[in-house]
C-alpha cells in the first residue's frame, strides 16, 4: 500500500486529497502546521525519516494573495523555504513529490491558453513565491509540478462561498469581468492527484476545470445554481483595485495532461453543480 504524506491536510485542497487517497486504497499521512512546521528544516527531515512516506503531496502554502504584498518575507518562508525543506526530505527517503503551483506564475498577457512551456513572469509577490517554489521543489528528483487555478471546495474560504454569503445581504454585487480563467473544484483536482502520484510521468502539468469564464460569469452561475436573485454588475479590473496585481488571462493550456494519458478534469459548470449539491446538503 502506497503511503502518501499530505501537507496542509486540514486545508481546502488537503482535506479532499486525504479523502481521495483513502478511496483509492492508499494510506494518507495527514499533517498540518500544528503538527509539522515546514519552515523548520530539521523538523521536516525528522518527520520524513520517522514516517518514510512513498510520496508527498505538498498542499501547504501561503495563499493570501493581497496580504502577501505587505507580508512578502513570511510568504517566501512558507512557499519557498518550506517547499525546499519538503523536497529535500522527500529526496532523503526516495519519495515522489507533487508540488501544487498556480496560474499566477504566468504573466497573464494575451488571450490564448498558456502552456507549461510559456514564459513565466509573475506579476505579484504570491506568484513569484510560487514560481520560486517550483524551483525549490526540484531538489526532489521524482517531481510533479501541478499548476492550477481558481480553486474552490467544501472546506476553507473561497470565491464560491464569498459570493453566496454576499448575496444573503446584498441585492447587487460588483464582480470583475475582464479576468478569464477556469474554476477548479478541489474534489476533482484531488482525484487527479491520486492518479498522478501513482504514476512515474514526472514533469509540469497545467490542471484545471475544463472551459473558461470570467469571474463575473462564474458569480452569475453560482447564484443561478443557488436560486438567488442578486444582480451581478460587471466591472473592470481597473475599477476594482486590489493590493496585488491580477493576471487578466489565466487560461491554461492542458495538452500535456492529455498527452500523458490522463483524463482532463470535468467541465467547470458540471463541477460547480456537484459542489452546490454537496454544499447545500451539508
Amino acid at each position: 500500500m502506497m503511503r502518501v504524506l499530505v501537507t496542509g491536510a486540514n486545508g481546502q485542497l488537503g482535506t479532499d486529497v486525504v479523502a481521495a487517497l483513502q478511496r483509492c486504497g492508499m494510506e494518507p499521512i495527514a499533517t498540518d502546521a500544528d503538527e509539522l512546521d515546514i519552515v523548520q528544516k530539521e523538523a521536516v527531515e525528522r518527520y520524513f525519516l520517522i514516517h518514510k512516506p512513498d510520496a508527498v503531496i505538498h498542499c501547504a502554502a501561503y495563499t493570501a494573495v493581497d496580504k502577501a504584498e505587505s507580508d512578502a518575507e513570511n510568504c517566501a518562508k512558507i512557499n519557498i523555504d518550506g517547499t525546499r525543506n519538503i523536497a529535500l526530505a522527500a529526496e532523503l527517503v526516495s519519495a515522489k513529490m507533487i508540488y501544487i503551483s498556480s496560474d499566477y506564475v504566468y504573466s497573464g498577457d494575451g488571450d490564448q491558453p498558456q502552456g507549461e512551456d510559456a514564459v513565466v513572469t509573475p506579476r505579484n509577490v504570491y506568484g513569484r513565491t510560487k514560481l520560486a517554489g517550483e524551483e525549490a521543489a526540484r531538489n526532489c528528483a521524482r517531481l510533479f509540478v501541478v499548476r492550477t487555478s481558481w480553486v474552490y471546495g467544501l472546506h476553507g474560504h473561497n470565491f464560491v462561498k464569498t459570493i453566496l454569503q454576499a448575496a444573503q445581504t446584498h441585492d447587487t454585487l460588483r464582480v470583475v469581468c475582464d479576468q478569464i480563467g477556469s474554476p477548479t473544484y478541489t474534489e476533482d483536482l484531488a482525484v487527479f492527484l491520486c492518479d498522478l502520484v501513482q504514476s512515474d510521468k514526472y514533469g509540469t502539468y497545467n490542471v484545471s476545470g475544463e472551459g473558461f469564464c470570467s469571474w463575473h460569469t462564474f458569480a452569475q452561475t453560482i447564484l443561478t445554481f443557488a436560486g438567488r436573485k442578486s444582480c451581478v454588475i460587471p466591472v473592470s479590473t481597473d475599477e476594482y483595485p486590489c493590493a496585488a496585481s491580477r493576471p487578466l488571462n489565466s487560461r491554461l493550456q492542458k495538452q500535456r495532461l492529455r498527452d500523458a494519458g490522463f483524463e482532463p478534469l470535468p467541465f467547470w459548470k458540471d463541477a460547480l453543480a456537484r459542489f452546490m449539491h454537496q454544499y447545500v446538503s451539508e
